[in-house]
């Protein structure tokens, strides 16, 4: 009677049981946040602007650094998710750490834009190490486990967690920063080392259970395994209409957080003259709103697809950057921890999106690594563009022209994939996740 009560009690969206996770779901549940926390504490995030500055890079130099990243991170995405499929996802996760840990000790040997460029593309070689690794070792390692009902939570708790430990630290930063200068970056290093013992401890996954044929025992390793790997991906997303396009409505959402959260911040804020003394602070409430959504996503219910969950919260958050441009300084601290909560709800959900979109066999890591690539590459051209407004003091135009071009690009995509091919196909053995029903193919 347990069985079909517990598929009853699903079907209505009753919350996962975490009784019934087994003690190696609960391991990697516990590591992947140990692991996110850590790897993605950079102490330096609320000052690196200034930082910079006070090296003497000029605005061009800065911006210009940030698009380089961009772009570096497009080629190392597609390289790097073809080596998680290879060696392993916990390995690329290793390897990542390590990768990080030297990226933020290099502002320390020369701070320099020498030194800066190459912090931050190793920076880039880390992250793209783990972007699509990390998502596809929980997600394989939950459904193993037979949990892959709690795979949306998982991904929203290692978020929230992360981001709470990013409030209790960056208030730090300016008086550590008193007694040590590059003390944020030491302490990034640091956090990063302690991520690699994370990945260090991670299960083993076996092959067939994490279901992706080309980790199995005797698969080729020659250099033209890599080109089919990558040849069987692109075909994947050319193929599965609906994984491309699910993958192109996450761009808005990736974009807009990661212009905003990290090259706009500083600039937005001394627009509206709050000192810099206060940044560390307004970053710590964003930091507290967005981790409450991350970690609450099912707050946002059923009565909307998820598909147009995604599509509604990336136009609320371009509404809320264009209408920072109205208010006084109090009125843009509340638009941004709004603007934060709304990247909460969007990141978990997207994620999800579009990994059930992911055909069962297909290399998980590598298409993860596609997405990556799509969402670096637009961020690369706004970054240059960011910089070329804001040389021209050109910042609310910026706002309000970005605004503009998200809300006809969502609504235009979310036409497309209401009449995608496949967005009623279910799985025949799959049965729905408890909070927010997303089948691969049924938004």
């Amino acid at each position: 009677m347990s069985g079909p009560l517990t598929r009853l009690r699903r079907a209505r969206g009753s919350k996962p049981d975490a009784a019934s996770l087994t003690p190696r779901a609960r391991r990697i549940i516990g590591l992947n946040n140990g692991f996110q926390l850590l790897f993605n504490l950079l102490w330096w995030m609320p000052v690196f602007y200034a930082y910079q500055r006070e090296a003497g890079l000029s605005d061009g130099q800065i911006f210009g650094i940030q698009s380089i990243y961009y772009v570096a991170f497009c080629l190392f995405e597609i390289p790097t998710g073809i080596v998680a499929d290879r060696i392993g996802a916990r390995n690329c996760l290793r390897a990542g750490a390590v990768v990080m840990t030297a990226a933020n000790l290099t502002p320390v040997l020369s701070p320099s834009y020498t030194g800066f460029l190459v912090h931050f593309l190793a920076i880039a070689a880390g992250r793209s190490l783990t972007s699509g690794a990390a998502s596809a070792y929980l997600y394989d390692g939950l459904a193993a486990e037979g949990a892959g009902e709690h795979y949306l939570k998982a991904e929203g708790q290692a978020r929230a967690w992360g981001l709470a430990a990013k409030v209790l630290c960056w208030p730090l930063v300016g008086p550590l920063m008193a007694l040590a200068h590059p003390a944020p970056y030491l302490l990034s290093a640091a956090s990063a080392a302690g991520s690699l013992v994370c990945a260090v401890v991670l299960p083993r996954q076996a092959a067939a259970r994490a279901g992706n044929p080309a980790r199995a025992k005797g698969a080729p390793r020659d250099g033209l395994a890599f080109l089919r790997d990558a040849t069987k991906a692109l075909r994947c997303v050319w193929a599965t209409p609906w994984l491309g396009l699910v993958m192109l409505q996450g761009v808005a959402v990736f974009t807009l957080s990661r212009i905003c959260q990290v090259n706009l911040f500083q600039p937005v804020l001394l627009h509206h003259g709050i000192p810099e003394s206060s940044h560390g602070g307004v970053l710590a409430a964003m930091t507290v709103a967005e981790a409450v959504a991350s970690a609450r996503p099912q707050w946002l219910g059923r009565r909307l697809s998820p598909v147009a969950w995604v599509s509604l919260l990336s136009l609320a958050m371009a509404a809320a950057l264009a209408g920072s441009t109205l208010g006084g300084p109090w009125t843009v601290i509340a638009l941004l921890c709004v603007f934060a909560a709304v990247t909460g709800f969007a990141y978990p959900l997207q994620r999800k999106l579009v990994n059930d979109a992911i055909p069962a066999g297909a290399p998980r890591a590598t298409l993860l690594s596609v997405e990556s690539i799509v969402d670096r590459g637009v961020c690369a051209l706004a970054a240059v563009a960011a910089g070329a407004y804001l040389s021209a003091g050109r910042l609310d135009a910026l706002l309000w022209q970005s605004a503009l071009v998200t809300g006809v690009v969502m609504v235009v995509l979310h036409l497309v994939l209401r009449r995608a091919p496949g967005r009623r196909r279910k799985a025949p053995d799959a049965e729905p996740a408890p909070e927010l029903v997303t089948t691969a193919g049924n938004p």
